[in-house]
């Protein structure tokens, strides 16, 4: 585990010092303690989650509930300032309660992919507490011309009549994701679909962690050399190693067990791990019971105090 971690920390060290220029939202920028990201520019009184960059740090995204929908948002980065935060339409006009978040961004910056649910596809006069009950979906939508174009689903090998959650594309183009399709192992599993080109996938194949706990990828880097797991409302941090996974080790974080973790994502310098929360009403379970979404980050520093634990 240490060679694992250590490299690491070199590869995120080599990114801090390359990329000292990058621009958050002229945040100041976290220490070891977790603040919250762009304090009302994207942590507002609504509830916030899941904050990613593209890989070349000129568009932002993040997810917004509004009016019971899950909105994805934007900010790009024009002649060196960041752009008025707008939402990106996905669906058509007559889709009036929908899911689009979780986005990841392909390396070229033209294909997005998320977990989505189309009421269309059901009903529209779906509630909110129904539309939490519709098995999700994995979608894509292109961007031409600099515009983000309407969603369509993934094709049928990734996206079933299962729950599909948590999309995460690599270089390659190859989409990690979660499922609780039948498998021999039962169950929500992680799969990998390897990208075969012309927005075709292999059939998905379950990725093992050497984990009892069962914690499951919610975040893989690029060059797939190190994943961030999520289980007991904790992260974890697994290494790939020649094709087998570690076994998962917990991010040292103060976490406040009154919240749940979510949607972990390592910044495109390396340089910051972001990460989000929600609070539920005790009374009320899943996401027709959250209260309150908040977007976290903190310095990658963090990640050396795993390896002083070794």
């Amino acid at each position: 585990m240490n060679k694992f971690l250590s490299l690491f920390l070199i590869i995120v060290t080599f990114f801090s010092c390359k990329n000292n220029t990058i621009s958050y939202f002229d945040e100041k920028p976290p220490s070891t303690i977790p603040k919250l990201f762009a304090p009302s520019i994207v942590n507002t009184d609504s509830i916030e989650l899941n904050v990613v960059f593209n890989y070349d740090h000129t568009e932002m995204f993040f997810s917004r509930i509004v009016d019971n929908s899950f909105v994805i948002h934007h900010s790009e980065l024009i002649n060196g300032k960041w752009s008025e935060i707008k939402p990106i339409k996905m669906y058509d006009n007559s889709v009036l309660v929908s899911v689009a978040c979780d986005p990841t961004i392909t390396t070229d910056g033209k294909t997005m992919y998320f977990l989505g649910v189309d009421t269309k596809l059901y009903k529209n006069n779906v509630t909110r507490e129904e539309l939490y009950t519709i098995p999700p979906d994995i979608y894509k939508s292109k961007k031409v011309n600099g515009k983000w174009e309407l969603a369509s689903k993934v094709d049928f090998l990734v996206s079933t009549e299962y729950f599909e959650t948590y999309p995460v594309v690599t270089d390659d183009g190859s989409l990690y994701f979660r499922s609780n399709r039948p498998s021999d192992k039962g169950g929500m599993n992680t799969y990998r679909a390897q990208y075969l080109g012309n927005e075709k996938f292999e059939a998905p194949v379950i990725i093992n962690t050497k984990s009892e706990k069962k914690e499951l990828i919610t975040y893989v880097s690029p060059d797939e050399k190190y994943a961030i797991t999520n289980g007991q409302s904790k992260f974890q941090i697994t290494f790939n190693d020649n094709g087998e996974w570690t076994e998962p080790k917990e991010i040292p974080l103060d976490y406040d067990s009154n919240w749940r973790y979510y949607c972990p994502y390592m910044s495109s310098d390396g340089k910051y791990f972001i990460f989000s929360r929600k609070y539920n009403n005790p009374e009320i379970k899943g996401w027709a019971g959250v209260e309150k979404g908040e977007v976290y980050w903190v310095d990658s520093k963090i990640f050396e105090q795993l390896r002083t634990k070794q």
